[in-house]
Order: C-alpha cells, then sequence, then structure tokens
C-alpha cells in the first residue's frame, strides 16, 4: 500500500486530538495532591502540560484534514496510540522524585498499568505519595476497557467517525451480540456498564471497611481486571474475608463480556448470562480450577481452616484467570503443580469484550468444538458436522481465524521468552515473565513472584513488548508489519 491510500495526517489529528484529551487526565492526581498534600501537584502539572503541547505539536498541522478512516487507517491509529500512551503515560513517573525511576522502568510501569497486566517494578507502595498510587490505578481503569473504545464515544463529537477504530481494538472472534445499532452507542453503553460496576465496587469496599481513597483504587482495579495496589501485600494488606469475596465478585464481573452485562441489564433478565455459552464455560473452568485447587490445599493443610482454603483457592482462581493478579498470599510457594496450574489459566483469560486478559474463553471453546467435530469426523468420514457455539454455527472462516492465532501466539510466545532467557533470566522465571506479561496477568513465578526489579534493563523492555502484544492480541501490530499492508 502507498503512502497516497493511508489517511496519514487525519491520523496524526487523530493522535494529536487523543493525546490532548488524554493530557486532562494528569489533573485528576493533580487534585489527590493537593487533597493529601503530598507534594507532587506541580509533577503532575508538568506533566499535563508536556502532553498537551505534544498533542498541539501533533494537531496543528493536520487540523483541518478530513477524510473517512478505513480499516487500515484504524489498525495503524490503535497500535500507534497503545505505543504513544505508554510513552506518554511514563512522563509522571520518570519526572517523579519519589519513586525515583529510569526512562525503563517509567515506561514499563505505564504500559503495565494501560495495559492492566499489573507487573510492577516498585517496591514499597505504602509509603509512596497517594497521588502516585492514585495515578497507578487510573491508568488501569483507563486501559482496562479500553482508552480507544473510549474515544470511539467522544470523537464524533469532533467531527471523527470512531467504527474502524473500534473494529481494530476488539479482534477476535467477537459474538454476534448486537449492543446497540450505532457504534457510538455500543461504546457509551460499554463505559456506562464499566463505571456502574465501578461506582458499586467503591460503595462495597467502603462499607467492608476500605478508606475511601483505598475503595477507589482497589475498584478501579478490580473491575479493570488490572490487579495494582496501594500497598505491597495487595489485597492481603486488609486481612479481611469480606473484601476478599467482594474482590472475587469484582474480578469475576469484569472477565465476563461488558456487552453481555449490557444486555442482561437492560433485558432485566439473569438468565442472560447462562444462555451465553462462552460465560457458561468461562464459569466451568473457574469451577474446576478452584475444586482441584482447594483439594490439594487441604490435602497438604496449608490453611488452618477449610473456609480459609476454599477462598483462597476461589480468590487466585479467580485472580489469575481473570488476568487481575491480587494475591492474598504467595501462591508460588504452593504445594505440588498448583501454581504451575494456574499460570497455564492465564493462557485462557476471560470472554472476549471483557476486560481480562489470555488468549480468551471463545477461542478455546471453538478449539475444542473443532477437535471434538475431527474426532465425529474419523468415526462418520461422509458425516457433514458443524462446529457450533450454542445452536448456532461458526464458519469455517472464523475457525481458521482461531487457529491461526493460537499458531501465532504460541510462535510469539517462545521467541519472547527465548529472547528473555539470552539476557540471563533461568527458565522458570522468563516463562512465567512472558506468561504473565503477553496474558496481562502480573505477579509470576520464580524471580518475578512480586515484582520485576530483577530484570535486567533489556529484559524489561521485552516484557513492555509482550504486555502490549497481548493488549492488542498480536494481530494489529504483525498487520503493520505485514508488507501487504503497506502495499496497494
Amino acid at each position: 500500500m502507498t503512502r497516497k491510500h493511508l489517511n496519514l495526517e487525519v491520523i496524526q489529528r487523530i493522535l494529536g486530538l487523543l493525546l490532548m484529551l488524554f493530557s486532562v487526565t494528569m489533573l485528576v492526581p493533580a487534585a489527590v495532591s493537593l487533597l493529601y498534600a503530598d507534594g507532587q501537584f506541580d509533577l503532575f502539572l508538568d506533566a499535563f502540560a508536556i502532553l498537551l503541547a505534544a498533542g498541539l505539536l501533533a494537531w496543528l498541522p493536520a487540523r483541518r484534514s478530513t477524510g473517512d478512516l478505513r480499516l487500515r487507517d484504524g489498525f495503524l491509529v490503535v497500535a500507534l496510540f497503545w505505543f504513544v500512551i505508554g510513552l506518554a503515560g511514563a512522563v509522571p513517573f520518570f519526572l517523579a522524585d519519589v519513586p525515583r525511576m529510569t526512562f525503563t522502568e517509567a515506561v514499563f510501569e505505564s504500559v503495565s498499568g494501560f495495559t492492566t497486566t499489573g507487573a510492577t517494578v516498585l517496591v514499597g507502595l505504602d509509603d509512596l505519595p497517594p497521588s502516585i498510587l492514585y495515578y497507578r490505578h487510573q491508568t488501569q481503569w483507563l486501559g482496562g476497557l479500553g482508552i480507544v473504545v473510549l474515544a470511539v464515544a467522544l470523537l464524533p463529537l469532533l467531527g471523527i467517525g470512531g467504527m474502524q477504530l473500534l473494529k481494530a481494538e476488539t479482534t477476535g472472534p467477537m459474538k454476534e451480540t448486537k449492543v446497540t445499532t450505532r457504534i457510538t452507542g455500543t461504546a457509551k453503553a460499554l463505559w456506562l456498564v464499566y463505571v456502574l460496576l465501578t461506582v458499586a465496587g467503591v460503595a462495597a469496599y467502603w462499607l467492608a471497611g476500605m478508606t475511601l481513597f483505598d475503595a477507589v483504587g482497589h475498584s478501579f482495579s478490580a473491575v479493570s481486571t488490572g490487579g495494582y495496589s496501594s500497598h505491597d501485600a495487595s489485597i492481603g494488606f486488609f486481612a479481611s474475608p469480606a473484601i476478599e469475596w467482594i474482590t472475587i465478585v469484582l474480578m469475576t464481573l469484569g472477565g465476563a463480556s461488558f456487552a453481555l452485562h449490557f444486555l442482561a441489564w437492560r433485558n432485566r433478565r439473569l438468565g442472560d448470562y447462562w444462555r451465553d455459552p462462552e460465560f457458561r464455560a468461562y464459569l466451568g473452568v473457574l469451577g474446576a480450577t478452584t475444586l482441584v485447587t482447594v483439594t490439594v490445599l487441604l490435602w497438604h493443610s496449608v490453611h488452618d481452616d477449610p473456609f480459609t482454603s476454599l477462598r483462597s483457592a476461589l480468590f487466585h482462581a479467580v485472580s489469575v484467570q481473570t488476568s487481575t493478579g491480587y494475591t492474598t498470599e504467595n501462591f508460588a510457594l504452593w504445594p505440588g503443580a498448583l501454581p504451575i496450574l494456574l499460570m497455564f489459566t492465564t493462557f485462557i483469560g476471560g470472554c472476549a469484550g471483557s476486560t481480562a486478559g489470555g488468549m480468551k474463553v471463545i477461542r478455546w471453546l471453538l478449539v475444542l468444538r473443532q477437535g471434538s467435530r475431527e474426532v465425529t469426523r474419523l468415526i462418520h468420514p461422509s458425516a457433514e458436522v458443524a462446529v457450533k457455539l450454542g445452536d448456532k454455527p461458526v464458519g469455517p472462516r472464523v475457525v481458521e481465524a482461531v487457529w491461526g492465532f493460537f499458531a501465532v501466539y504460541l510462535v510469539v510466545f517462545t521467541l519472547l521468552m527465548l529472547a528473555l532467557i539470552a539476557t540471563g533470566v533461568e527458565q522458570v522465571t522468563a516463562f512465567s515473565a512472558i506468561a504473565t506479561c503477553i496474558n496481562n496477568v502480573g505477579p509470576g513465578l520464580g524471580d518475578v513472584a512480586s515484582n520485576f526489579t530483577s530484570i535486567s534493563p533489556a529484559g524489561q523492555w521485552i516484557s513492555t513488548l509482550a504486555m502490549l502484544l497481548g493488549r492488542l492480541e498480536i494481530f494489529p501490530i504483525l498487520v503493520l508489519l505485514s508488507p501487504a499492508f503497506w502495499r496497494s
């Protein structure tokens, strides 16, 4: 594709507008700094000015550019914006005196936040300024449902259509579930559900005994399945069964499709959840993992009573599979194969259209249905057997795309893991580090069980790339690397 076929000036205009919109979010942690008098107000004001100026510089030369975005333009905008937002979000971290971070660490922390991975290079969270802690939570909340999805709802107000952006942002096999007839209405509906769940989470946490500051921050991170906490001990800091149960509910809802939440809310029918085959499979995997985990914990008498074992098993099964990454204890020290089992569930992840990472339940479901069909064909070679989700047949193009995604995912995972090993990281740590980053989870095994401070700068850049690839589900970035994308 030649240069003239890409609306480069329109793309530049959109990126400039989005960067200016993002700069405004710096005023919220600035207000938090004033409220808590933690001395970071100037830091966030400087970050606001820098990002606003950068957005203006990008927007001004292209401000009069017009034209419709095509799908290829959407892929370029989405990929570029996630790279740009990772760098922009690093500005406060890099400028801060507390914590003192290198450029690499600042970008790692920023990308980890926006991709809702939750991996961190920070220690001593309990002693950090409140505005910095709030900002970390804010990055995850904004990144959770996708900044681009929010932009789709806002860009029509600026005279820019958002359909191609939403298509590029929501890659993968999505079920034919219409939320609204207009694409902007869909984006607004998804964000409405997202905000309502967040507010409900804040209220529940506050009533359960959290301070309002912690309630807001942890609701942001739980609903977005991000997992950042304002305490080094994560949810374990509160030592509260009530808070753990609230977190389990919020993480489970965050790992389900937000379109499904909206439809169930609009129709006033909880039965809509159970009629969805992906949601049933999602709960089934969570239930099976919890059953195995609690059985092993009880067998080895890890906890003093069975109720604690059940709660801990369910909490960590949900936290890890939904890619939230909250912990109440160090599950890497659990007996037997439990740590590895939990890490493998990160590859399954949550439902399509959720804030969770991983390959998504619907893809695994389609692979299992395809495998079942092949077994039937071996027994009955002449039989015409369709791959179905519920009672609806799935087209061969979708099945082929799922197999292609699995193949590319495996290749990319292997290459990144080998690259990390080449930096001097031992194999178990390298496997879990790439798994937790590409699946946007957070905690891993080995040296990255708590944080990534032991990983070299080169390893942190590799991990950062893995987080972006996982958040974008690989293909939007691979599309840009394809010569066919740039040829006419």
